[in-house]
């Protein structure tokens, strides 16, 4: 890797995640097609670097919510619990079985595209008439987020912007979301990004992350995560809540362009 290269990851990294982490998403989702398309990050390579990049940028919001409190709680354990086996699966199945980007990139846009634009009419619904919240059970939680550690371990997303969305969407306010969020993104990419590393001793191509840039990526993540934490509790929650909603609407539509390319 050459400095203009390393710069211009960290640069990425930065900008990213200073606009996701208020939201408790990492901003790799984002940065995967900065890998690809920019930086020359060849496949399956780029997920075990994206993986990278979470667990070096994920200690600069987790310590801000840590000082702040806002990191203890049950929501934080479950989707732990969830993502972690999750990711492992994830990480078997990108490496033996290799599943073509494009039905993920549908499902995402599928997902995240109806997702966002609800959310966001359902918070300036809300802005003027507030509802009370019917929160997911706990079974659920698990649920969700085992699914998303799988997707995590294949196409090396955090697996905020997907949590985020769905459970603020289900009524759980952003302050105790995007916490446990970044935590269960942080767990999943240091064992996602351990798989990798692993598989990578017995299999032959382009597994192991890059290491050089990973980092580079990650340091830039580090430093506008930690100021993006800070951020949040400025923020208002309806503010949050649409803030979200657009990232969501934002990463359903580059994935339904790159699908029509």
């Amino acid at each position: 890797m050459d400095w203009p290269t390393g710069l211009l990851g960290f640069a990425a990294g930065l900008l990213i995640s200073v606009a996701t982490a208020p939201v408790g998403v990492s901003g790799a989702v984002f940065l995967l097609p900065v890998q690809v398309s920019v930086l020359g990050v060849p496949s399956p390579a780029v997920t075990p670097t994206n993986l990278l990049y979470n667990v070096v940028a994920g200690p600069g919001a987790l310590l801000r919510h840590h000082r702040a409190g806002t990191l203890r709680g049950p929501l934080t354990r479950l989707l732990v619990l969830g993502t972690v086996p999750g990711v492992v699966v994830g990480a078997v199945i990108r490496v033996f079985a290799v599943p073509g980007p494009s039905v993920f990139r549908l499902l995402i846009a599928v997902l995240l595209l109806p997702l966002g634009g609800w959310l966001c009419l359902r918070t300036l619904r809300r802005a003027s008439r507030p509802a009370p919240a019917r929160e997911p059970s706990p079974r659920a939680v698990i649920r969700l987020a085992m699914a998303v550690g799988v997707a995590g371990g294949i196409y090396g997303i955090g697996g905020g912007s997907l949590l985020g969305p769905i459970l603020v969407g289900r009524g759980m306010p952003v302050a105790k979301v995007a916490p446990a969020a970044l935590a269960a993104t942080f767990m999943t990419s240091v064992v996602g990004a351990g798989t990798y590393a692993l598989l990578s001793l017995t299999t032959t191509g382009d597994i192991a992350p890059y290491w050089s840039l990973g980092l580079a990526c990650g340091l830039g993540g580090l430093c506008g995560g930690y100021l993006g934490a800070r951020l949040q509790p400025r923020l208002p929650e309806t503010a949050l809540r649409l803030l979200l909603g657009v990232l969501a609407l934002g990463v359903g539509g580059l994935y339904a362009v790159q699908l029509l390319r």
